[in-house]
């Protein structure tokens, strides 16, 4: 009877324990405020607002760039193809580690692991490191191995307020992820693991460093070849994070006032939209004669009623009164809305 009463109970409560591992993670793992991230028709970046937070940390993208995928892998796991959430060989390695050098110098935490304590930004300790492991296993069988790699590469920290390989591709080198070149792939794999490196003046031997040795672990797995190996170690390190594009930039606002946090596809053409910006700044310097100081133009497909240009104002950049007002959302007066009328006329 006793044997009886005893199965029961452990069978209710391996039932409870599976129940509570199914439903152990939240149903949105991240809920951290993004970047509005506008691009034209063809995907060219427009320009970008910082999320509320002042991150610079764009929408999660759903493809990986390649170059990234092998170097992210092979610095920080190589068997995440092949584990379920948790590595014992690389956990059982980081302990005798930190045993010998009687500090914490590796946490053997696998690629999964690391999404999870990125989505959860709790104090790292032995308990958490615990739940993180849980929880990877359970994440292993909700989302796809691509799609975990995603999450990682979309909330990496990279130095400073750059936050996911999105922002970090343009804050430091000036162009989208997907036209990494292998060095750069390289630099960005190595940052998350040490954020701080970035302060390229105090710490640009340690990264080149590291992102070297990474190059190395790659041509020797066959990732590239022999003259790619030595072509990515010619390459510099970024000297400073740059700014993001500023092309149509009363547009940019337009959209972070009504899609905040989003990754916009708009209808703009981001080659009409320089060229139409070159005309207004010719015309604007000589309308400045006559103190004439604010100009405007919006350019649209009337078969489609599609925007493929919007220029709200000259001066974006600097300080003079009225330079930041969007003169195409602005209210007009009956006398103002005549004006062009009566200039064409």
């Amino acid at each position: 009877m006793m044997r009886r009463k005893l199965k029961q109970i452990f069978i209710v409560l391996l039932f409870a324990g599976l129940l509570a591992y199914l439903f152990c993670l939240p149903k949105d793992l991240f809920t951290t405020p993004y970047s509005t991230v506008v691009v034209d028709r063809e995907g060219e970046l427009l320009g970008a607002r910082t999320a509320i937070d002042e991150q610079w940390r764009f929408p999660p993208q759903e493809e990986v760039p390649e170059k990234f995928k092998e170097a992210i892998i092979a610095f920080e796991d190589q068997y995440f193809y092949y584990h379920l959430g948790i590595n014992p060989i690389s956990i059982f390695r980081a302990f005798l580690q930190n045993i010998k050098q009687k500090k914490i110098v590796s946490g053997g935490s696998t690629l999964t692991m690391q999404v999870i304590r990125l989505s959860r930004n709790k104090p790292r300790t032995l308990k958490e490191k615990i739940i993180e492991a849980i929880l990877a296993t359970r994440l292993e069988f909700r989302y796809s191995k691509n799609k975990i790699l995603s999450l990682y590469a979309s909330h990496a920290p990279f130095g400073g307020n750059v936050v996911g390989i999105g922002a970090a591709s343009w804050r430091y080198f000036g162009h989208a992820s997907h036209e990494l070149s292998w060095a750069e792939a390289a630099t960005l794999a190595v940052l998350p693991n040490s954020p701080a490196l970035i302060h390229l003046a105090r710490s640009r031997y340690q990264l080149l460093v590291k992102r070297n040795n990474l190059l190395k672990k790659l041509r020797d797995r066959g990732r590239i070849t022999d003259s790619t190996y030595e072509l990515a170690l010619s390459e510099p390190l970024p000297q400073e994070p740059l700014p993001l594009p500023q092309t149509a930039p009363y547009f940019v606002d337009q959209c972070h006032k009504t899609h905040r946090g989003k990754l916009i596809y708009s209808t703009v053409n981001k080659s009409l939209q320089v060229q139409a910006e070159s005309v207004l700044e010719r015309w604007n310097r000589q309308f400045r004669q006559s103190e004439i100081k604010h100009l405007a133009a919006l350019v649209i497909d009337v078969e489609t009623n599609e925007i493929l240009s919007y220029c709200g104002n000259m001066g974006y950049q600097e300080k003079g009164l009225g330079n930041q007002v969007d003169l195409l959302q602005a209210p007009r007066s009956t006398g103002s809305i005549l004006k062009p009328f009566l200039y064409a006329a």
